[in-house]
C-alpha cells in the first residue's frame, strides 16, 4: 500500500510541474543548468518554509556532532590533517584568523577546512541520507557552506539558506542520474553530486548571481569524482572524496565569484554531467518541483553509525530481541534481507562481509552490524572498537548471511527496507520486516533524539556546559549574526 501511495506522490510531483507550466505559459527552453542556477541565486531565507529551515538546523546539528567526534576518533583524520598541514592549509595555530575545523581550535585555509570537515562529516558513516537518491547530503554541503561563511563572516540565516540550496540541487541531480545506474558505473553520488551542490551552496554564501552559479556548476563539472573501489579493501577514500567534494565546491564557487568562466549546460550538455555519468539519465527529475517541493524534508538521519542499507534490519533485530528476550548466545543463525542495491554494498560476498577487519569493513557489513545489535541491543560508534576484535561477535557474524529480499526490493527506492530472520538453537524462528527505518521522514527522530546522538558523540571532548552552549547556538542559528562565534564553541570555548 505504501509503495503505491508514494509512487502516486512521485507521479503527482511531475504532474504538478507540468500543470504549472501549462497554466503559467511557461514553455521556455531554459536549460537544466540555468534553472538550477536561477533557483540557487534567487532563494532567500524568507522564501524557505519554516519547517524546512527548522529541519535544516537539525541536520546541521547532526553533522556538527559527527565532525567533532571524527576529529578525535576517526582513524583517517590524523593523516588527513598532517597532509593538510604539509600542504600549507594550516594558517593560524591559535585561530585568530582562518576557517574552523570542528573540534580542532586552529585556523585553516577555506579549502583546507572544507576538505577536513567534509571528510570528517562522512568518516563515521553516521551522516544523513536520502533513500531515493541513495546518497548522503550534509557531508559535502555543510562543510562547504561553513568554510564559505567564515570567508565572508556570514549570518546563521545565510548558512541555513545555502544548505537548503545545496540539498535541493544535490538530491535532484542524484535522482536524475538514476542511482542504480550511477552506482553500477562505479561512482559514489555523495561525491559526484556533492561537488555540484557544494559549489552552488558555497556560491550562495559568496553572493553569486545566476550567471555566477552557472559558471560554478560548469567549473564543478570537471571536479565530479568518487569511486566505489574503496569497497574492495576498506580504504579511506570514501571519506576523502566527500571532503574533496566540499573543498572543490568552495574552490569552484570562489573562482566563479572572481569571474572565471565555466561551461554552460554543465548538467544537460552533450558532455555534461547527466550524459557522462549515467547511461539512462532522467533529465526531468533534475528540476522537478524546484522551488515548490522541498526535498530537504525527505532526508533521513541515522541512529546507527553504519551504511543506511543496514538500518531497517537492525531495527527489526532490536524489536525482536526486546519482544522475545533473545540472547545472542542462543542464536543459531540469522538471515538478513535487503534491497538488491543495498545487497551489492553490504551483503555481496559472504566470505568478505563475515570477516570484517577494519571499521570501514564493519560499516559495510550487514552480518557484522547484525551481530553487534544481537550482542549489544543497539549499535553506537564505540562498538567498532569493542566488537571488531571480540571473538564472540566475530563468531556470530560468520553465522549471519545476507540475501536480496523481495519485500525489501518492492519497497525500494522509496525506502531502504529490511527483513531479519533469527533461528534459535532451540528450534524457534522469529522474523520481522521493517519498511521504514528509524530516522526516515515518516519515522523521524525528534529533537531529544538528535540531542542524545549529538551529546553522545561530543561528550568525551566537551563539558556538559560546553555541549549545551554549542548545541543551543546551532539550534538558534537563525539568530546568529556571525557564524564564527558559533563554530568557536566546537572546541570548548564555553
Amino acid at each position: 500500500m505504501r509503495c503505491d501511495v508514494v509512487a502516486h506522490r512521485m507521479t503527482n510531483r511531475a504532474a504538478k510541474r507540468l500543470r504549472r507550466n501549462l497554466i503559467g505559459g511557461n514553455w521556455t527552453m531554459t536549460g537544466i543548468t540555468r534553472q538550477l542556477a536561477e533557483f540557487a541565486a534567487g532563494l532567500t531565507y524568507d522564501k524557505v518554509p519554516a519547517d524546512v529551515a527548522a529541519r535544516t538546523k537539525l541536520l546541521i546539528l547532526d553533522t556538527a556532532g559527527i565532525m567533532v567526534r571524527a576529529r578525535h576518533d576517526a582513524e583517517s583524520t590524523p593523516s588527513l590533517v598532517r597532509a593538510a598541514e604539509r600542504l600549507g592549509q594550516l594558517v593560524d595555530a591559535e585561530k585568530k584568523t582562518g576557517c574552523s575545523v570542528l573540534g580542532d581550535g586552529r585556523g585553516y585555509t577555506p579549502s583546507g577546512a572544507a576538505l577536513i570537515n567534509g571528510a570528517m562529516a562522512h568518516s563515521l558513516d553516521f551522516d544523513d541520507t536520502h533513500a531515493e537518491a541513495s546518497l548522503h547530503s550534509s557531508a559535502p554541503i555543510v562543510p562547504a557552506v561553513l568554510a564559505a561563511a567564515e570567508m565572508v563572516d556570514a549570518s546563521g540565516k545565510d548558512v541555513i539558506t545555502a544548505c537548503v540550496v545545496g540539498y535541493e540541487v544535490q538530491i535532484r541531480l542524484a535522482e536524475a542520474l538514476v542511482p542504480k545506474d550511477h552506482y553500477d558505473r562505479g561512482y559514489h553520488p555523495t561525491a559526484t553530486c556533492g561537488v555540484m551542490a557544494a559549489a552552488v551552496a558555497a556560491g550562495k554564501i559568496l553572493g553569486l548571481d545566476a550567471d555566477g552559479m552557472e559558471s560554478a556548476l560548469g567549473i564543478a563539472l570537471s571536479q565530479a569524482a568518487g569511486s566505489m573501489q574503496f569497497l574492495a579493501d576498506g580504504a579511506w577514500t570514501k571519506r576523502s572524496h566527500v571532503g574533496q567534494a566540499a573543498q572543490n565546491g568552495v574552490i569552484c564557487a570562489t573562482m566563479a565569484a572572481e569571474g572565471f568562466k565555466g561551461p554552460k549546460e554543465a548538467i544537460e550538455g552533450k558532455w555534461g554531467f547527466l550524459h557522462a555519468y549515467s547511461p539512462n539519465a532522467n533529465e526531468a527529475k533534475a528540476t522537478e518541483g524546484l522551488s515548490s517541493e522541498w526535498l530537504t524534508m525527505e532526508l533521513g538521519v541515522k541512529p546507527y553509525p553504519s551504511c543506511r542499507y543496514t538500518h531497517a534490519a537492525m531495527d527489526a533485530l532490536r524489536a525482536m530481541s526486546a519482544e522475545h528476550k533473545i540472547s545472542a548466545d542462543d542464536v543459531a543463525s540469522a538471515t538478513i534481507g535487503v534491497p538488491e542495491t543495498g545487497w551489492k554494498i553490504v551483503g555481496d560476498n559472504d566470505a568478505v562481509k563475515q570477516n570484517p577487519k577494519s571499521i570501514v569493513d564493519g560499516q559495510f557489513s550487514m552480518p557484522f552490524c547484525a551481530a553487534v545489535v544481537l550482542r549489544s541491543g543497539t549499535m553506537v560508534w564505540d562498538d567498532y572498537k569493542t566488537h571488531l576484535t571480540d571473538a564472540q561477535t566475530l563468531d556470530l557474524t560468520k553465522r549471519i548471511n545476507t540475501v536480496v529480499d523481495p519485500d525489501a526490493e518492492a519497497a525500494f527506492p522509496v525506502n531502504m527496507a529490511g527483513k531479519a530472520t533469527i533461528r534459535m538453537k532451540s528450534g524457534e524462528t522469529y522474523e520481522r520486516f521493517v519498511e521504514i527505518p528509524k530516522g526516515e521522514p515518516d519515522n523521524f527522530m525528534d529533537e531529544g533524539e538528535f540531542r542524545a546522538k549529538f551529546d553522545g558523540l561530543c561528550a568525551p571532548y566537551l563539558s556538559e556546559a560546553e555541549l549545551e552552549k554549542f548545541a543551543g547556538a546551532l539550534m538558534a542559528l537563525e539568530d546568529a549574526n556571525s557564524l564564527r562565534s558559533v563554530l568557536a564553541l566546537s572546541h570548548g570555548e564555553a
